[in-house]
């Protein structure tokens, strides 16, 4: 037997207020670790834990990936990473694609606590829109874990919770002042912990290794007659390869069509412009970035002015990487010396 000693939070439009409320009733000896996801653009400073922690008596932070978790504390995914559990209480941060539009995402979060926590976590919808942690809410019901969705009539923005209830289905269904409440009363019950260690993975998770097996058929020629693992250099839209053994030629749905040579040079042009793009993207965020920090200077505010310039300095970095590394322009440093005329 075991107690719930892990509630995963997620929310969105209106979050801030949601949760401000929320951990408002949580007491300082809660024993159980909460961890929060609430959508963030990518480029922003986040001072959600230092709302949170000035709102009630439990603290809250960003972690760093490889920390521990310990109850009685509150952990607040950063901007542009996904927060992850892993086992051994161990929090996991990564820059993995974006799921449903967004990094962090609520999914993850979830899909993790039922993998490594099942019935000893407790998934909580908050305020939101579109449908950001419905699987992740699935996926830790069917571990044996407790689903918490806010009343979406009390929630400012109404579609996550309304999706997470009508999808994944709800334990319960509490507006936001009543949930604090209920959580304490959540985390006291015993539970038979069946998740020794590691539970079954999320078939999400499992799409990584499918994909790689349908490389695989493609070196091999599995996919003759069929849909192809490529994409049409010219619209974007899936290759399907011609059933010929002596030839390799694709086409996609409009009539784009290519032999595989062919193929291969348009995808190295493709990739060659997306590189030299990427630098160009760089470039402009390094000298806006710079235009920013100035602009913080004149008005006084340093530590503002300090992060647009370390943004500057990254993405000057990031620039000079692709350059160096992938185009391998060399840097003004490491440009050949010019010939010397010979005397006559």
């Amino acid at each position: 037997m075991g107690r719930r000693d892990v509630i995963v939070i997620g929310a969105s439009a209106g979050g801030v207020q949601a949760l401000t409320e929320l951990v408002r009733g949580l007491p300082a000896s809660l024993p159980a670790s909460v961890f929060i996801v609430c959508h963030f653009p990518p480029e922003g400073r986040s001072v959600l834990p230092e709302i949170l922690s000035r709102a009630g008596p439990v603290l809250a932070a960003h972690p760093a990936d490889g920390d521990r978790f310990y109850p009685g504390h509150i952990y607040v995914a950063p901007p542009n990473h996904h927060m992850l559990l892993g086992p051994g209480s161990l929090i996991r941060l990564v820059r993995g694609a974006r799921e449903n539009g967004h990094r962090p995402a609520i999914d993850p979060l979830f899909r993790s606590a039922a993998r490594y926590y099942g019935a000893r976590a407790a998934g909580v919808i908050l305020t939101g829109g579109l449908s950001d942690g419905s699987a992740g809410l699935i996926a830790l019901r069917a571990a044996g874990g407790v689903a918490v969705v806010q009343d979406a009539r009390d929630a400012e923005v109404a579609a996550m919770p309304r999706a997470a209830a009508s999808v994944a289905g709800a334990d319960h269904v509490v507006p936001v002042s009543a949930m604090a409440p209920l959580l304490v009363r959540v985390v006291q019950d015993q539970v038979v912990d069946t998740n020794s260690g590691e539970g079954a993975m999320d078939p999400i998770d499992d799409m990584p290794e499918t994909i790689d097996e349908d490389a695989e058929r493609q070196v091999h020629g599995g996919h003759r007659g069929a849909r192809s693992f490529f994409s049409c250099p010219e619209c974007g839209g899936a290759l399907w390869q011609v059933d010929e053994p002596e030839f390799l030629r694709f086409r996609c749905h409009v009539g784009h069509a290519y032999n595989a040579e062919v193929l291969l040079s348009e995808q190295a042009e493709g990739l060659e412009a997306a590189l030299w793009t990427s630098v160009r993207i760089f470039r402009e965020q390094s000298v806006l970035s710079r235009q920013l920090a100035a602009r913080e200077r004149e008005l006084g505010r340093l530590d503002s002015a300090g992060r647009f310039q370390e943004q500057a300095e990254l993405a000057e970095r990031h620039g000079r990487l692709v350059l160096d590394h992938l185009l391998q322009i060399p840097g003004p440093e490491e440009a050949p010396a010019e010939p010397r005329a010979e005397a006559n």
